[in-house]
């Protein structure tokens, strides 16, 4: 027997909305890994940046305009835990095309760990699946940088 149509179940309706608050001639153009560097320190927390470890996305369209940075983790003093599905997502909300993966490494140090080279493999091959580039992985200090993609290990 079948219900009648007014005693049917409510359900949430999925509504994807997605507004850049910068008009697109002012949002910073990525150019090198040196530009991403500059735009994620002057976004980062500067209370956080030696203290905890965080993990943040850079979103690009086709232009290599950027988007936005989401901070998709905050850990302790030297890891954090990053939900892929939660950096594509917002990928996919602001219509990206390419991603900077980026992370810092409270203690200066920066050299890129096995983990750090699994994770980004692991976005790539994900990205490539759904056509959003993974461009770089930066390991980001208050004095200076490590791009994955510079030194070839953007696996």
């Amino acid at each position: 027997m079948t219900q009648p149509k007014d005693n049917l179940p409510k359900v949430t309706e999925i509504e994807l909305i997605y507004v850049n608050k910068l008009n697109n001639l002012d949002r910073p153009l990525i150019k090198s890994s040196q530009s991403a560097y500059d735009v994620l320190l002057d976004n980062w927390d500067k209370g956080k940046l030696e203290l905890q470890e965080q993990f943040k996305i850079m979103l690009l369209d086709n232009k290599n305009s950027c988007l936005g940075i989401s901070t998709m983790a905050t850990g302790g003093i030297t890891g954090c835990v990053v939900d892929v599905r939660l950096a594509f997502a917002a990928a996919l909300k602001a219509r990206a095309t390419g991603m900077i993966l980026a992370h810092n490494h409270p203690s200066g140090n920066i050299k890129a760990s096995d983990a750090d080279k699994s994770l980004t493999k692991k976005f790539r091959e994900i990205g490539k699946v759904i056509d959003i580039s993974i461009l770089d992985h930066i390991v980001v200090t208050r004095t200076g940088y490590l791009s994955l993609a510079d030194e070839g290990l953007l696996i």
